[in-house]
């Protein structure tokens, strides 16, 4: 059974349990009074699960920064030491407008590429309640690179790519998560014999806890709207992490077959595969540095409060 094939049967597995979770739910509005119900926390530590995004957010007036480096084919041995001599860098910020809404800026060396987002919250998962956690993600890249040089005859518009993504979640247990995110991938330029302009992706991700502060998590999207005889020499993006809790952070470690981390070329422009054949790349770490305006918090520690 090919990796699509599993994808597709976790979509399916993971909604057939959600349909009986609603079961308390509909229990519950058979009752003249609803009582307020206990939102289900942390299905996910990361605000990523590895590319993909997860149904967590940054807390209302929050900051993120973030520091991110991706290295290259790490099957190259010492040619490339190991990936070193071929990283690529994320740095951004993400700020908690709202507990149900955030919005984040990055650059990106991969095409020296500005990405803005948006994550906003349509509902949480309850206890005894509301089975999943519901999500929304989108993102306009702007290509900053000398793009004229390449493409003369190129506009403005021309730089612009966007992905619109519905993220469900849902913590089934303390140790076990999953989420499913139908993703939509734009690009205003696109080569039309290996890309698209429209790409429709079906993504899976999991979280496993192993210990008390450590997870292994793992993530696939498959594409679903290729179009028949296709040719293309990109694949379906799949990737292995670990998540590790060190006082306030979460430092991610990623063996991912996709090197940019940048949403559009991540899902819809993966070159490796993990068949020991071709490349793999080593997403090196993810650390945001959290501090809320309201209150004083420690820099370093930013689940920890300083004082009222």
């Amino acid at each position: 059974m090919n990796l699509s094939k599993i994808a597709f049967s976790l979509f399916f597995l993971f909604f057939f349990s959600i349909t009986n979770a609603q079961d308390d739910l509909f229990k519950d509005l058979d009752t003249d009074t609803i009582p307020k119900k206990e939102i289900e926390t942390a299905a996910f530590k990361g605000l990523q699960v590895c590319n993909m995004q997860s149904t967590k957010l940054a807390a209302k007036g929050e900051w993120y920064v973030l520091i991110s480096h991706r290295f290259g084919d790490v099957n190259k041995g010492l040619d490339n030491f190991f990936g070193l001599d071929e990283a690529m860098t994320k740095i951004g910020g993400i700020y908690g407008v709202a507990d149900w809404l955030s919005l984040s800026l990055s650059r990106h060396r991969n095409n020296k590429t500005y990405e803005f987002a948006a994550k906003y919250k349509f509902a949480n998962q309850e206890v005894d309640g509301f089975p999943v956690a519901i999500v929304g993600y989108n993102t306009m890249d702007i290509r900053s690179d000398k793009f004229a040089v390449l493409y003369p005859d190129a506009k403005f518009n021309h730089r612009l790519a966007y992905s619109t993504q519905l993220l469900v979640s849902r913590k089934f247990s303390e140790k076990f998560s999953l989420e499913i995110a139908p993703i939509w991938i734009h690009k205003n330029l696109y080569d039309g014999i290996l890309d698209q302009k429209d790409l429709l992706l079906l993504g899976t991700g999991a979280r496993y806890k192993i210990a008390k502060r450590m997870s292994v998590n793992l993530e696939y999207a498959a594409r679903v709207n290729l179009p028949e005889g296709s040719t293309s020499t990109y694949h379906n993006p799949l990737s292995l992490g670990l998540d590790i809790e060190t006082g306030g952070h979460v430092f991610q470690m990623v063996f991912s077959s996709s090197q940019p981390m940048n949403d559009v070329t991540a899902f819809s422009n993966s070159t490796g595969r993990w068949d020991g054949k071709k490349k793999f790349y080593l997403y090196s770490f993810f650390l945001p540095l959290g501090r809320r305006i309201t209150r004083p918090r420690c820099a370093l520690c930013p689940s920890r409060d300083l004082g009222p």
